[in-house]
């Protein structure tokens, strides 16, 4: 694997206000300026910070000009990459002043999790310490290192490994990481702990996770605000698990009408437990609704109605009558706890309106004693409106991969979420920028439905234009929500992308439109190049199921990945489900940001298995561009171009670092920027595509 080489700033204070992920990318934007222009200039600045969005949005290029430059400034002065760095940082000041400072998402996955203050919680790392510590305290490899002191910042040293992570991504969502594949010496080479890394963060995505701004070094380095925002959402997406319908059908106890089982299925996790939350609440007479996990709590006197009505067995009158909010708060966390419900938060907690610890704290009771109907007809009638096995499979796969582009928003349910085509407009612009019409379109909340109709139709006529197959369809199936419909859209948008990451990085050599034969002839022809024989004839080919095939390429790829000591031979389910697990788990420590699942490829669902070998092709052909840029250049003489050293590929400002991901599997990566950024010598490429030609 090619070396991995920070971004290094000499003023200390700037380079902390960057992940390794940003710097990287705000470096590659800079390069490329400079390599088209020869110097990057005072003219040069504000083009570039509309380009990369330094403002959000709240300046436009005039208004830019005037604030970086004075007004005699001379323009075709000369500036460095640190004077460029504190530009962009000063930017963003400004606008979140403008804006009134940030704005929290409604969605905790869409928690910023780097900030120029890079402030942490020490109440939030105690309450997660405290998980950790009962959640993994038995675990095999990780016993010897807990229980993990809260007072100190052993969490931070402890995650610099990848282990931690990793093994509270499967506890959060079990399965998700073939734990044969992690990494667990004692004591690991930098190789070893940056797969654990790469693995983590590709499975955290896997998993629904927002990991745009992070990268393998920023977890190498042990960056507490970093890690503590992963650790968040991991731990959330684990205590919010079985807040939808498919998981807990008597939730449909929540609404009344049928219409409304559909708003339900829409929601984010965290308003689905306000909504229960509120149900309880008026049915124990509590007249005020809860709007929030912060203000709306912090007299505690939400919690004493919820828990009464829950547990009128544990039930206090003192509880109420307390005039003093923190020893009220005090006596919610002791009724709580004789409901067998672990104690993560403290009183002042409550008081001081911590959201994430009382969303954590509201799940942790759902999760107790959620108090809903064992009506059968209604818990049936919830179960007939969940999708079938392969629809949602389908889904979970768009979402999660739309999640990953880092778009402003998040998806909670494809079908409900792209009814208003907004959605789906900020993800053609991503994956085909400058093809959206943003004057035509209307952002939500849209209450006319003729607006709804509009967009679809403008993302009908974008697909159109990208040579999609949209026979007799229209914008306003996608606003009644014809799943098949929408389902077949995005994977015509989730294969474009892939395609076009290849295309992109096969312009580096003699390039021309890639083909799914093309990545089955690369598949192919990559394993015969090792002397195996294992060949396919399609994507449907029945004998991927095995998963030696996969194995093979993987292998293929990168030699030392594998360990072929943990490989069956795949003729049983169980040694098909084994191989399967391992090989999504290997994709992924290798670089691969994957979404299928292990059925995929025991069923041989063809369009999963196409991302597979596209996206592990992609990573093959992104390393060889990389090891081009890490060799010493050839002599021009030679016919060979010469590498730019400080140019390598890199995410746009959005994206995130060293993960080589595939477009539709991930997307953080703008590999048209990178692509202008790099010059590298074309007889590397062309080795890397033989197997195409």
């Amino acid at each position: 694997m090619s070396s991995y080489m920070g971004v290094h700033v000499s003023d200390q204070w700037l380079q902390s206000q960057f992940t390794q992920a940003e710097l990287r990318s705000l470096k590659a934007k800079f390069i490329a300026v400079k390599n088209q222009n020869g110097k990057v200039t005072v003219g040069d600045m504000p083009p570039l910070m509309v380009k990369l969005n330094a403002s959000n949005s709240m300046f436009n290029e005039e208004e830019i000009t005037g604030i970086l430059n004075e007004p005699d400034a001379d323009l075709s002065n000369e500036i460095d990459f640190e004077a460029f760095l504190k530009a962009y940082l000063n930017l963003q000041g400004l606008a979140s002043a403008k804006s009134g400072a940030s704005k929290q998402s409604s969605s905790f996955l869409k928690a910023t999790t780097t900030t120029l203050l890079h402030t942490i919680s020490e109440s939030e790392k105690a309450s997660y310490v405290a998980h950790i510590n009962s959640y993994l305290g038995d675990d095999p490899f990780l016993k010897q290192f807990l229980p993990i002191d809260q007072a100190t910042n052993d969490l931070f040293n402890l995650a610099k490994d990848g282990v931690l992570l990793c093994k509270l991504i499967n506890v959060a969502v079990p399965g998700t990481i073939d734990e044969r594949a992690i990494n667990t010496k004692r004591v690991l080479n930098p190789w070893e702990r940056n797969e654990n890394h790469t693995l983590c963060l590709n499975s955290a995505k896997a998993i629904g996770c927002t990991v745009v701004n992070i990268g393998t070094q920023d977890l190498v380095e042990g960056r507490p605000h970093l890690l503590l925002g992963l650790i968040s959402q991991i731990i959330k997406i684990q205590l919010l698990a079985d807040l939808s319908l498919k998981k807990t059908p008597q939730l449909v106890e929540l609404v009344d009408a049928n219409n409304d089982v559909e708003e339900l299925m829409g929601l984010a996790p965290e308003k689905i437990l306000l909504k229960w939350m509120n149900f309880h609440l008026n049915k124990a007479g509590y007249e005020k609704p809860v709007s929030n996990f912060s203000s709306d709590l912090k007299d505690g006197k939400a919690y004493a109605y919820l828990l009464n009505v829950l547990a009128p067995e544990h039930c206090s009158p003192s509880t109420l009558d307390s005039k003093d909010p923190t020893e009220r708060a005090k006596l919610v966390l002791d009724h709580a706890e004789r409901m067998d419900c672990k104690r993560y938060l403290k009183p002042e907690d409550i008081v001081e309106g911590s959201p994430n610890l009382n969303l954590a704290f509201v799940a942790q009771i759902f999760h107790q004693r959620n108090g809903l109907t064992t009506d059968s007809k209604k818990i049936s009638f919830a179960e007939m409106m969940t999708d079938d096995v392969q629809t949602s499979r389908e889904e979970r796969c768009f979402r999660l991969w739309i999640n990953s582009l880092g778009i402003v928003t998040y998806v909670n349910n494809v079908f409900e979420d792209v009814r208003n085509g907004w959605l789906l407009l900020e993800v053609l612009d991503k994956v085909s920028p400058g093809s959206v019409n943003w004057k035509q379109a209307s952002k939500p909340p849209i209450k006319m439905p003729f607006r709804k109709v509009e967009n679809c139709n403008q993302v009908i006529r974008i697909g159109r234009q990208m040579k999609f197959s949209l026979v007799n369809v229209a914008g306003n199936d996608f606003v009644q929500g014809n799943k098949k419909l929408i389902l077949a859209f995005l994977w015509q948008l989730m294969r474009y992308n892939m395609l076009q990451l290849l295309k992109n990085l096969r312009s580096h050599s003699q390039g021309k439109e890639i083909t799914d034969a093309d990545i089955l002839k690369w598949a192919n022809n990559k394993i015969k190049h090792t002397g195996r024989t294992s060949k396919i004839m399609n994507f449907k080919d029945q004998s991927l199921s095995s998963g030696i095939f996969f194995l093979e390429l993987l292998s293929a790829v990168e030699p030392r990945v594998v360990n072929w000591n943990l490989v069956t031979k795949g003729e049983s389910d169980e040694e098909k489900r084994l191989n399967a697990t391992y090989i999504i788990s290997v994709a992924r420590k290798l670089g691969c940001s994957i979404f299928l699942l292990p059925e995929d490829i025991m069923e041989v669902n063809q369009k999963m298995i196409l991302t597979l070998a596209a996206s592990i092709m992609y990573w093959s052909l992104q390393k060889a561009l990389e090891d081009g840029e890490s060799s010493p250049s050839p002599s021009p003489s030679n016919g060979t171009y010469t590498a730019t050293p400080d140019a390598s590929p890199a995410p746009s400002v959005s994206g995130e670092d060293e993960i080589s991901s595939l477009g539709g599997e991930v997307s953080n990566l703008n590999i048209d920027d990178a692509a202008s950024d790099t010059t590298v010598s074309s007889q590397l490429v062309n080795e890397e595509f033989t197997a195409v030609e």
